[in-house]
């Protein structure tokens, strides 16, 4: 009774991205105080904590996989790329994407249907964006 209730949620793009974040933050098993900044960053402005527990509800109870093979069909090209370098740069804002978060990633990649030569580019721009170790040398 209370599962089925747990996974209601209207999946909006913001939702998805809500949703795909806190995915990749614990796909390593710990959640870094940047992912949050992050994750508290793209909720926006509008964003209220119900918002935000009724998405950590949906993640409790439904796999990766069943999320992608919902929302793959129903996000546009540009609404994909998006949630992926949001993941991408959050994965990132501790350092180094983590194993677990790297597959995630290429996960999420393949089944919004986003070529490796595609998303390179904007991977190594975050890559930069999140070399801070630039600014003590």
């Amino acid at each position: 009774m209370f599962r089925s209730q747990s996974a209601q949620l209207d999946l909006t793009p913001r939702n998805c991205l809500v949703i795909s974040l806190i995915y990749c933050m614990g796909a390593d098993g710990e959640i870094d105080p940047e992912e949050v900044g992050h994750l508290t960053s793209v909720l926006g402005r509008g964003a209220s904590r119900d918002q935000l527990d009724a998405c950590l509800r949906y993640v409790r109870v439904t796999q990766p996989a069943q999320f992608l093979a919902t929302v793959a069909p129903q996000l546009r090209p540009d609404q994909k790329l998006c949630i992926l370098l949001n993941m991408i740069d959050s994965a990132m804002s501790d350092g180094d994407a983590e194993p677990g978060e790297q597959r995630l990633i290429i996960d999420f990649a393949q089944a919004f249907g986003l070529a490796e030569a595609e998303i390179e580019p904007h991977f190594r721009t975050l890559a930069r964006k999140n070399d801070r170790s630039v600014l003590d040398r």
